[in-house]
C-alpha cells in the first residue's frame, strides 16, 4: 500500500528527512513513535499529500505522490484518505452531524453511531467535551470510507484516560483501512501492529510487518 525509497526532505534549508525507506502493507495499523524533531509529522505530511518529498520515490496506493500532477493529488485527498489530527479542527459553528456530512452527506449519521455519538448529533463542537470532539473527527476521517487513514498524534490533546478510549475506537474502526498514527505514547503504539521508529529524520527501526 505505501513504499518510500530514500525519501528527503528539507525545510529552510534544514533536512527534515533524511532518506527513509519504508513499506507498509494493505490493512496494517502501524505506529510511528520517535522523539519531537524525528521528522514523523513531515513523514506523515508527505503520506498525506499535503506537501512534496525533495528527493526518493514515494508511492501509496498505487500513486507516485512525489511527480502527481496538483488535480491528482487533490482528488487523492478528497478520495482515498482519512486525516485526523492532534487539535480536532472541527468547524465551530457547524453541529457534531454537519461536520461529519462534509466529507459524506449520505454516511454522516451513521458514523456518528459508531463513534457512540448519535446523541450529541445537534450539538456543536464548543458542547462536546475534548474527547467526543476527537470522536467527531475520527467520524469525519472515515465517513467517505478512505482507504487509507492517517492520524497526527490523535490522542495528544486529550488526558489519558480518554486518549486510551479514542485510541482503542480508532483501532477498532481503522480494522478495515490502512492506518498510519504518529504518537509519542509508547503504551498506544504498542496496540498496532507495526511499530517503526524515527530518529533524526531517519528510520531506525522499521518494525516487523504482520
Amino acid at each position: 500500500m505505501i513504499v518510500a525509497r530514500d525519501v528527503t526532505k528539507s525545510l529552510n534549508g534544514t533536512p527534515v528527512l533524511r532518506g527513509v525507506s519504508l513499506e507498509i502493507a494493505r490493512g496494517q495499523m502501524t505506529a510511528i513513535v520517535g522523539p519531537s524533531g524525528s521528522g514523523k509529522t513531515t513523514l506523515l505530511s508527505l503520506l498525506a499529500g499535503l506537501d512534496r518529498a525533495d528527493g526518493g520515490s514515494l508511492v501509496v496506493d498505487g500513486i507516485d505522490l512525489r511527480t502527481a500532477t496538483e488535480p491528482a493529488l487533490t482528488a487523492y485527498r478528497r478520495d482515498r484518505i482519512g486525516v485526523v489530527l492532534q487539535f480536532f479542527h472541527l468547524l465551530p459553528t457547524l453541529t457534531a452531524l454537519e461536520n461529519v456530512a462534509i466529507t459524506s452527506p449520505a454516511n454522516a449519521r451513521e458514523w456518528l453511531d459508531r463513534v457512540g455519538l448519535a446523541d450529541a448529533a445537534a450539538k456543536y463542537p464548543a458542547q462536546l467535551s475534548g474527547g467526543m470532539q476527537q470522536r467527531v473527527a475520527i467520524a469525519r476521517a472515515l465517513a467517505h470510507r478512505p482507504a487509507i487513514l492517517f492520524a497526527d498524534e490523535p490522542t495528544g490533546a486529550l488526558d489519558r484516560e480518554s486518549g486510551a478510549s479514542v485510541f482503542a475506537l480508532l483501532r477498532e474502526l481503522a480494522a478495515s483501512v490502512t492506518c498510519v498514527v504518529v504518537t509519542h505514547d509508547h503504551g498506544l503504539a504498542a496496540q498496532a501492529d507495526r511499530i517503526v521508529r524515527m530518529e533524526d529524520g531517519a528510520v531506525t527501526s522499521p518494525g516487523s510487518p504482520p
